[in-house]
């Protein structure tokens, strides 16, 4: 009978813990635990070509139509995925290194060199799942491949003690210790938002008290 109440304590703090682990989406959860080699999505791909060959890409990159890239909404650049075309079979492998599409209910914009690898070019769009090859989510900050997340960067710092006193000027600002190829720096950050919108309008709010800054998406 002495270890009853032992008994009873355990299966509390099991039940509790259900309860907790149950608050966090679906999609939350199966994101975070997804590694190489497993599918992490879904839906209908598009692509896109002539216009944009040559401009900017949302990480820097000149976009190469006869290259195999792709446009994700929130998948971290560079992330690797192998593209299959559910309708034959056919599969590529792309670098995520744009943002997008944003027409409804489309997850990946393949770049032409891409598309024409898994015989889309002709319909423009095909119904695919997309299998993570190289690319750490389960240490990513995005929760939801479906959902990008905005911050407003205020100020970054070669060193820490001079983030924090400038995120101390600013109410319920936070820092961040990011880890570059070839330093470490240090950025202030504002507030976390999947509606970009309010991120400008918190953004807007920051600079007529004095702070600039720029609306930026969360990658991981």
């Amino acid at each position: 009978m002495r270890y009853f109440p032992i008994f009873i304590l355990a299966i509390s703090l099991f039940i509790s813990s259900c309860g907790t682990s149950s608050r966090f989406g679906e999609t939350d959860d199966a994101t975070k635990s997804r590694g190489a080699g497993e599918k992490i999505e879904e839906g209908t791909a598009s692509w896109y070509g002539p216009n944009f060959d040559g401009k900017l890409t949302a990480n820097g990159e000149n976009y190469d139509m006869y290259g195999l890239t792709a446009a994700h909404r929130t998948l971290p650049f560079n992330t690797v995925v192998k593209v299959k075309n559910l309708d034959n079979g056919k599969s590529v492998t792309v670098r995520i290194n744009d943002r997008g599409p944003y027409a409804k209910n489309r997850i990946i914009d393949l770049s032409k060199k891409a598309a024409e690898k898994i015989n889309m070019l002709g319909p423009g769009t095909a119904p695919v799942e997309l299998i993570l090859l190289e690319g750490d989510l389960k240490n990513s900050r995005v929760t939801n491949l479906k959902v990008p997340t905005y911050t407003v960067q205020l100020a970054s710092f070669n060193h820490e003690h001079q983030a924090r006193s400038h995120a101390r000027k600013i109410r319920g600002a936070r820092v961040e210790k990011i880890n570059m190829s070839s330093k470490t720096v240090y950025r202030v950050y504002h507030g976390i938002y999947t509606d970009k919108n309010n991120a400008r309008k918190k953004q807007r709010q920051l600079k007529r008290q004095g702070f600039s800054g720029y609306v930026k998406q969360i990658e991981n």
